[in-house]
């Protein structure tokens, strides 16, 4: 879910094609939740399956939505999480429960024909399993597109890939690449365009989003480090939903009162298990790998129709005609300038 500071953040709305030319470590795991959520029948909430009942929609999301990001021009890099860091297990347990509880309701607000509830409800329910990350690694390897594995959480490798110059953004929904430090971070990147509004009849346009971390603490006139002293009391990760009654403008002024956590947390009530100061130095010193490849390669056309039309049933001609898109994007180039697409 993420911290929860959006009323306070300035942003800055741009189009796909802004970003061309531009590299950008995007959280794995937040993206496929996305496809994962997004793409589903109306109806049901069920999620694409192959002819086996293996789920496909994170296969349809990567696959269709790399491209679109390339026809763009931008150059994703896509970072896996690792192993979370040993305060984050009751969060998780936590998550397994309320997913449990969702599918209950899912049932049942598909046999009474609920149809704003099923949605809400599906996608509650879902899981990125370890089986749906690795087949989205096989997708990005016969690609040709780079995947790094994090030891840890994968925002915290995106920031410090932008901090180190290999990347231009960290791509994510959730702003604790902030709190990990990262120069910039663009929001929106799998659903861009319109967008159902829930239980609602209405639409919206989304665009992606670009907020820098300087115009952030310039703003809200903090230091990264206070940042993260407001991200958690509103609540991380390791302590959802934070200090009770406290939101992202209360935090904001008991930050700039209070300048240090040992202060603030003398004005507040802690009553979670975790260790408020771990949490502090995970943000400030998450694990990190600073060896990595960063290569785009050509794509393997033949292995891209193995997985997905021979293994997974998409349509051989959707795929095929994705591919040629893809083809020609490093054949022919585009205004954009694509050929330098598949080098460093």
């Amino acid at each position: 879910m993420g911290v929860q500071i959006s009323g306070i953040i300035p942003k800055n709305e741009v189009e796909l094609r802004d970003l061309a030319g531009r590299r950008v470590a995007i959280d794995a795991y937040n993206i496929l939740f996305q496809f994962l959520s997004i793409i589903r029948q109306k109806d049901t909430g069920e999620p694409l399956r192959d002819s086996k009942g293996r789920i496909t929609s994170h296969l349809s999301g990567i696959f269709y939505r790399t491209i679109k990001l390339m026809d763009s021009g931008i150059k994703p890099i896509y970072v896996y999480d690792g192993e979370p860091p040993e305060f984050k297990r009751r969060t998780i347990e936590e998550r397994e429960e309320m997913r449990e509880e969702a599918k209950k309701k899912w049932k049942e607000a598909v046999k009474e024909g609920r149809k704003e509830d099923i949605m809400v409800y599906a996608q509650g329910a879902l899981k990125v399993t370890d089986e749906m990350l690795e087949g989205s690694k096989k997708v990005l390897d016969a690609m040709g597109i780079p995947w790094i594995q994090a030891p840890s959480e994968g925002e915290a490798q995106c920031a410090f890939m932008c901090r180190q110059g290999d990347a231009d953004y960290s791509g994510s929904q959730d702003y604790d690449a902030l709190l990990f430090s990262t120069p910039l971070l663009i929001r929106n990147l799998s659903i861009t365009g319109k967008r159902k509004l829930p239980r609602q009849e209405a639409y919206i346009e989304i665009k992606p989003e670009i907020i820098e971390l300087n115009e952030v603490l310039s703003s809200l006139e903090i230091t990264k480090e206070q940042l993260i002293i407001l991200g958690i009391l509103v609540g991380t990760d390791y302590n959802p939903q934070g200090i009770k009654g406290i939101g992202p403008k209360t935090a904001l002024k008991i930050v700039k009162e209070n300048k240090t956590l040992d202060r603030v947390l003398k004005k507040v009530e802690w009553t979670f298990d975790v260790d408020p100061h771990k949490i502090y130095e995970f943000f400030l010193k998450p694990p990190v790998i600073k060896k990595y490849e960063i290569n785009w390669k050509e794509p393997n056309l033949d292995k891209m129709i193995e997985l997905m039309v021979e293994e997974h049933d998409f349509s051989r001609e959707r795929i095929e005609n994705a591919l040629k898109r893809l083809t020609e994007l490093k054949k022919e180039g585009t205004q954009l300038s694509l050929e330098g697409w598949f080098k460093k």
